[in-house]
């Protein structure tokens, strides 16, 4: 227990607490418990007394919605949910023993190129931690990095305010039939067929836009889509010319030309944390599977072609 104004809070209400609002309903976080679901609402009661505030607000119609001071209070007990399971880890490891759970977010693409060899490399030395994998755009695994849902991200740049160790570096390419009539052209410029364009977004249309705005371009794509394949499907359709992230294309089978872009458009891929240093145990581990010396997708263009 910890004390609060002389009473006491239980740690235990504390991570039950947590569940409720991850889940944002009773019944759920009951199961997911495995206790009754008048002993979480009972726990949920006793925590509210004990810190003198509300945490949740009751609404008929949306259910549960935390309070402001229940979301500040969230990350805080994230945080000591991972503390205490940084004192398991430790002594696991110890034991030659680590275990417990690492939550991990990716994008799509990465989770496909990037992580199958680090997860396999990982689970073989330590069998008994617990992987899971939430998938995002890199603005929403920022978001998890920075209200402790998970401890590490795979995300695209820009990676401030977090830090960063690059995996991979990444540029764009436009895609079309074989048989178009671009497919013999060395490189598509972007300005000349922007009315043209199919942009698979895939969370990272931020970034690129801003690359093309400080080019003096802005994008008038007819069509956007949020994965490579359907972006494969609509080219090989006629419906436009495609544009897309090397790393994203390369985690799908296809048959269509792929041509460089002008102007290059260029990013890194890298994993993100609050402090490398301050990571629990199995994180540590993990990134040291992840972040092997020399990393690069091939195909990747020239460092001095890559965009801060």
């Amino acid at each position: 227990m910890i004390w609060r104004g002389g009473k006491p809070v239980n740690l235990n209400n504390l991570g039950i607490f947590v569940q409720v609002a991850e889940k944002m309903n009773m019944t759920e976080a009951s199961k997911a418990l495995f206790i009754s679901q008048p002993a979480v609402s009972k726990a949920i009661q006793n925590l509210e007394a004990s810190l003198q505030i509300r945490l949740f607000l009751r609404d008929k119609h949306n259910g549960l919605l935390l309070t402001e001071e229940g979301r500040e209070i969230l990350v805080l007990a994230r945080q000591m949910k991972a503390i205490e399971a940084s004192i398991y880890q430790i002594a696991g490891k110890a034991n030659r023993l680590l275990s417990g759970k690492l939550k991990i977010g990716s994008f799509p693409a990465a989770s496909a190129i990037l992580l199958p060899q680090a997860i396999a490399a990982f689970r073989s030395e330590y069998p008994l931690v617990k992987i899971e994998l939430i998938e995002g755009t890199s603005s929403q695994i920022k978001e998890w990095v920075e209200n402790r849902t998970i401890e590490l991200g795979i995300v695209t740049t820009p990676f401030e305010p977090y830090e960063s160790e690059t995996l991979s570096r990444d540029h764009m390419v436009a895609i079309v039939p074989d048989d178009h009539p671009l497919a013999d052209e060395a490189v598509i410029d972007l300005k000349e067929r922007r009315a043209e364009i199919i942009f698979c977004k895939g969370g990272h249309e931020i970034a690129v836009s801003a690359i093309l705005r400080e080019q003096g371009i802005e994008l008038q794509e007819s069509l956007t889509v949020q994965t490579a394949e359907t972006l494969v499907r609509m080219v090989r359709s006629r419906l436009g010319i495609g544009l897309i992230s090397s790393f994203t294309l390369s985690s799908v089978t296809h048959e269509l030309a792929v041509k460089e872009i002008r102007p290059a458009i260029a990013r890194k891929i890298g994993v993100i944390a609050h402090s490398f240093g301050e990571l629990a145990p199995a994180a540590k581990q993990f990134l040291r599977f992840l972040t092997p010396a020399g990393n690069q997708t091939p195909g990747d263009p020239a460092d001095e072609a890559a965009s801060p």
